[in-house]
């Protein structure tokens, strides 16, 4: 006769719902750098991290609230500011001395079109190399935020994103 239940409690951050251990340790197996991607209802953040016995390292990050110095107007947690976000932690890294990476969206689960794509695009455009299918982007059209300038009968922002891109890739080629 069993005495007492013959289950074994999940780790903490599991019962929690923070961190799937399997997606995770396929990721660290490939022992390349992670390009980890999070929402939040108002801004965009972005991470560059390595693996350590100690615990995780983040080695670069940028967030949709930086943009604002770059004259950026919109939102901070839509599709454009989400490409203006990877471009601008795309650039980081490259001048960080990163050239390859893999993508992370942790627990989230990422619709074709999403925001998390638009910011992989924007790293992929800056030029860091990411395993990835280019049909899990979102349209141009989209990433330029002509919807958002439809809809707010505003075409302001559609050449307030073009000003902004140009500012950060003018940004990277001066630090160069």
């Amino acid at each position: 006769m069993a005495i007492g239940p013959t289950y074994r409690v999940p780790f903490r951050r599991r019962r929690e719902g923070k961190t799937d251990y399997r997606g995770r340790l396929k990721l660290l197996r490939s022992r390349k750098p992670r390009v980890v991607v999070r929402k939040s209802n108002k801004h965009i953040m972005m991470q560059l991290v390595l693996f350590d016995q100690v615990g995780d390292k983040t080695f670069v990050s940028s967030t949709s609230s930086e943009l604002k110095r770059f004259g950026y107007e919109g939102g901070t947690s839509n599709i454009p500011a989400a490409y203006l976000t990877g471009l601008l932690f795309g650039k980081k890294a490259k001048e960080a001395g990163f050239d390859e990476a893999i993508f992370d969206t942790g627990l989230q689960t990422p619709n074709h079109c999403s925001k998390e794509y638009a910011a992989l695009k924007g790293v992929v455009n800056s030029g860091i190399e990411i395993p990835h299918d280019p049909a899990v982007f979102p349209p141009d059209e989209r990433v330029r935020g002509e919807h958002i300038a439809t809809f707010k009968q505003d075409p302001s922002i559609v050449d307030n994103f073009e000003a902004v891109k140009k500012g950060i890739l003018a940004e990277s080629e001066e630090n160069k």
